[in-house]
């Protein structure tokens, strides 16, 4: 064979083997990528920060540098594009388990109910304003939706700073600006201006000091910034689509971050506005919260775990210790802060036993759960016989229901204002724990004593019938740095939840029309005896005897 021959033949053979080798390269670095891609769901599913693989902890590194370099260059080449900064293993919202598994389906048996019936009813002015105004004597009433504002429909309030004989602090914060505006009726105005900036504030300002609260089952931080203002950090334990565990009980079950930052905002959207502004924030454990910590019985809690994470665990009733420490990624982690209420000495709040509390005993029921006519028993004593708690007390129920919360043994109210003060919405971590679950006992207030606020009744109307309350949560969350806040399945039983409590409503006016109560001269024949009411913590005394017709509504 002529050189140029070989010359020829060697060139082809050489570019074949360059193909099959480009080939196997290619199949390679498929099998690759589909490898890391299970790993990386695998590890999902197992937990969202810890027993991450090295290979997905660098798939986190290269995707934080890539949204770093992007926002770079948007930045420089588009000025006026403010993207929305990303963080690694920041949540999604979610259309399916962890594990892939599709959601368990629930019914929403009213979804195409209108409840024309409750709209008409409360078109009638005349029953709606036979009871308008300020309740004297709630055991003489039985309407099942009373209006409580004034004769001109406005509500009469009066706030805080009316009663500050020192006015505002010289060194003023949106904070304390925001305390001086608390009022008789809500804790802060509708539209109010403050806060959103105190959200602002408690999400990016820079942290000056870090202690342990005292007291409670599970850990949570008191943070203080350079303006003295203070915020309690929950900080997170675990994804958003972790429910309940099926064997916890409710005073055992883990608490949310996430449960807290959606109270705040469902309490705004409702129109209750007693709950503190709650933002969410995504803090370094390394350099602003173990780096702030003075107290050593903290500080020896912080550890870095065998995957290299900085944890920390606290001390407390529940879940303090090593096994349930509380893990950055590394060292980077979530949290909620809400503000602080203002202190005991400027405005003095008085601590009440919740009527309707639950046992929290494994075995025992609490009284409102085995006598059906426990309502009557609180009608007849202070503060719920007269103005407008017991009407509160409703709200409250409407509010833990829709959120799935429990865990309502105790509330506060402001002493300056009375028993004509609200109670004041704290401590919903234990919310948003059952997404396929509606916990009907929650509702127990109104379905014993049947009694609902006008306006509350009209708000669930509306967000049955013309935007859904999920559509103004999500609008509403989306502002928060930590969004998006709930798992999609959470907004879902919401809307399911609200159709659940205008059919509870429906039964209580459907019963009260069948026994003639809603009749402007019915009286009923009591006789209250030895009820007794302690005034520090709000327990209800010996029981009341009384003949009455019995208001038994399902709890199903």
């Amino acid at each position: 064979m002529k050189l140029r021959d070989r010359v020829v033949v060697g060139f082809c053979l050489s570019l074949v083997l360059v193909t099959v080798l480009f080939v196997v390269d290619m199949q390679n670095e498929s099998a690759r990528r589909l490898s890391a891609a299970d790993g990386d769901a695998a590890a999902a599913a197992a937990s969202h920060y810890h027993g991450r693989s090295d290979r997905s902890r660098d798939a986190d590194e290269a995707q934080s540098a890539w949204n770093l370099a992007a926002s770079y260059v948007v930045s420089t080449l588009m000025p006026s594009v403010k993207p929305r900064p990303t963080r690694p293993g920041a949540p999604q919202p979610y259309s399916r388990r962890a594990d892939g598994r599709p959601l368990p389906e629930v019914v929403d048996l009213y979804a195409g109910d209108r409840f024309a019936d409750l709209t008409e009813r409360l078109s009638r002015s005349s029953e709606t304003q036979r009871r308008r105004g300020y309740v004297i004597d709630w055991t003489a009433v039985r309407d099942v939706i009373v209006d409580d504002t004034d004769e001109d429909g406005t509500t009469s309030n009066e706030y805080v700073v009316e009663y500050l004989e020192d006015g505002l602090r010289l060194n003023t914060t949106a904070l304390t600006i925001f305390h001086s505006r608390i009022s008789k009726r809500e804790m802060y105005p509708k539209n109010d201006t403050y806060v959103p900036l105190i959200l602002k504030n408690m999400s990016v300002s820079p942290i000056l000091s870090v202690a342990q609260k005292e007291g409670g089952t599970q850990l949570k931080l008191v943070i203080e910034y350079l303006n003295g203002d203070k915020a309690l950090m929950k900080p997170m334990r675990f994804t958003r689509e972790q429910q309940t565990l099926p064997n916890h009980f409710y005073f055992t079950d883990y608490e949310r971050h996430n449960a807290e930052i959606a109270a705040f905002h469902l309490d705004r959207i409702l129109g209750f506005r007693r709950a503190m502004p709650v933002s969410g924030r995504l803090v370094n454990i390394t350099s602003e919260l173990m780096a702030q910590v003075t107290a050593s019985d903290l500080l020896k809690t912080f550890f870095v775990s065998p995957d290299k994470n900085v944890c920390f665990h606290g001390q407390c009733s529940y879940y303090c210790d090593t096994s349930h420490a509380i893990c950055g990624n590394p060292d980077m982690l979530e949290g909620s802060f809400a503000a602080y209420l203002p202190s005991q000495d400027i405005l003095e709040r008085k601590t009440w036993r919740h009527p309707w509390r639950r046992s929290y005993h494994k075995r025992r029921k609490a009284k409102w759960e085995t006598d059906p006519n426990y309502c009557e028993l609180v009608r007849n004593v202070p503060a719920y016989n007269s103005g407008r708690r017991m009407l509160d007390i409703m709200d409250l129920s409407v509010f833990d229901f829709l959120m799935g919360n429990m865990d309502r043994h105790h509330y506060e109210t402001f002493t300056l204002f009375g028993n004509d003060s609200f109670p004041i919405h704290l401590d919903h971590g234990r919310a948003f724990g059952k997404a396929f679950h509606d916990e009907m006992s929650i509702l127990a207030p109104i379905i014993q004593c049947c009694h609902i606020r006008k306006s509350t009744l009209e708000t669930l109307l509306r967000f049955h019938n013309v935007k859904k309350l999920s559509e103004h949560m999500r609008e509403s969350m989306a502002e928060d740095p930590l969004s998006p806040i709930l798992w999609e399945p959470h907004l879902t039983a919401i809307d399911r939840r609200v159709g659940l409590v205008l059919q509870k409503v429906r039964e209580c006016l459907s019963v009260s029309t069948m026994s003639g109560e809603d009749t402007a001269d019915e009286t009923r024949v009591r006789t209250a005896t030895n009820a007794t009411f302690d005034t520090d913590t709000g327990d209800l005394g010996q029981e009341v005897k009384y003949t009455a017709r019995s208001r038994d509504v399902t709890q199903n």
